[in-house]
């Protein structure tokens, strides 16, 4: 019998007429496989802890890459010193010859903390921001247009920096203090809020905010929109490892670039128990920085390190975050398939 197809049969009713009697159904079974498709539509739970994985590792390689140039970075952004590319030199080169190599990645251990929730929270709130927004405005499964793309990108670094935030501020404690006065993460914690009280670890909260709304916007804007137009120009539907770090560099670039001041706000606003400076609002702080050091030597204090330190950071954590999704995938449909 083929597919679909029913067998009845004929027989005699009380008064002699032709019933057809239906018996069971006989469909023909043909075994076939699940595209990938449809194994991810039923199994979106295990896309979520593969964005969270990728993103918790893009993250942790990208910081520790460029730990060096952001705890340098931090110290110029909180003091009055003039930065200049010879200064940070002989910062980075002091330190390595008073207290040792990995001295140049002190606070790092606290940015892992913080930077390895933060990622993944980022990277995977990215990916279900755009599913959301493809669903309502009606773009299942092809990109986004400009407006929904940049708005994804910053409701990802908004939904990340509020559930990591005090672990950004310990961390920057820690970059900028001698290891004698914080022992460990938990000790800044316990010392903040005994001798600062609880609302300190939320300092600088605000400036962080409508910084990373710009910054994740248009880090996550750039490089999305790259990829849609490398697609479009070379006819391959994936770039090349070295291209998305290219795509990534450019992203970080116009991301930083949009946001810095009040990166150095922020900055300002964290390790203020430390520096004896007291910081009111994000404008009354913006104009002291002004005030003391000028709008270009004080709010964009560290930026051309940032041209450096922020391309490669947000290049590698771009890629090692597809590379390492791409793999996922790739092993989850071989187990699919087997």
């Amino acid at each position: 019998m083929g597919n679909g197809i029913k067998e009845s049969q004929v027989g005699l009713s009380e008064h002699g007429a032709h019933s057809i009697v239906p018996t069971a159904v006989v469909s023909e079974y043909i075994p076939r496989r699940r595209s990938w498709l449809e194994w991810e539509n039923k199994n979106d739970a295990k896309g979520i802890i593969n964005s969270l994985m990728s993103g918790a590792l893009a993250g942790a390689v990208a910081k520790t890459a460029v730990a060096p140039l952001d705890r340098t970075k931090i110290i110029f952004q909180v003091s009055s010193n003039r930065f200049s590319a010879k200064e940070a030199y002989k910062l980075i080169y002091h330190t390595y010859r008073n207290e040792g190599l990995l001295s140049l990645w002190r606070g790092n251990s606290a940015t892992m903390v913080r930077v390895i929730p933060y990622a993944a929270i980022q990277f995977c709130a990215h990916e279900q921001y755009k599913k959301r927004l493809g669903s309502y405005y009606g773009f299942q499964g092809n990109a986004l247009t400009p407006i929904p793309r940049l708005l994804a990108g910053s409701l990802a670094g908004t939904t990340a920096t509020m559930i990591t935030y005090p672990l950004d501020l310990v961390r920057a404690r820690m970059a900028v203090t001698p290891k004698e006065m914080y022992s460990n993460i938990i000790h800044v914690f316990i010392r903040m809020s005994r001798e600062e009280g609880l609302k300190s670890l939320y300092r600088g909260f605000n400036p962080t905010i409508l910084g990373v709304i710009p910054y994740a916007g248009i880090s996550f804007f750039t490089y999305e929109t790259l990829k849609k137009l490398h697609a479009e120009q070379s006819g391959r539907t994936q770039p090349s490892p070295l291209e998305r770090l290219l795509f990534g560099a450019c992203a970080g670039l116009l991301g930083q670039s949009a946001s810095y001041p009040l990166d150095v706000v922020r900055r300002r606003m964290q390790t203020a128990g430390i520096t004896g400076h007291t910081y009111g609002t994000i404008v009354s702080t913006m104009r002291e920085v002004v005030a003391e050091e000028g709008v270009i030597r004080g709010l964009y204090k560290g930026l051309s390190m940032n041209w450096v330190k922020g391309p490669v950071a947000v290049g590698i954590s771009f890629t090692t975050f597809d590379l390492t999704q791409i793999l996922l995938r790739k092993l989850q449909r071989l187990s699919v398939q087997r």
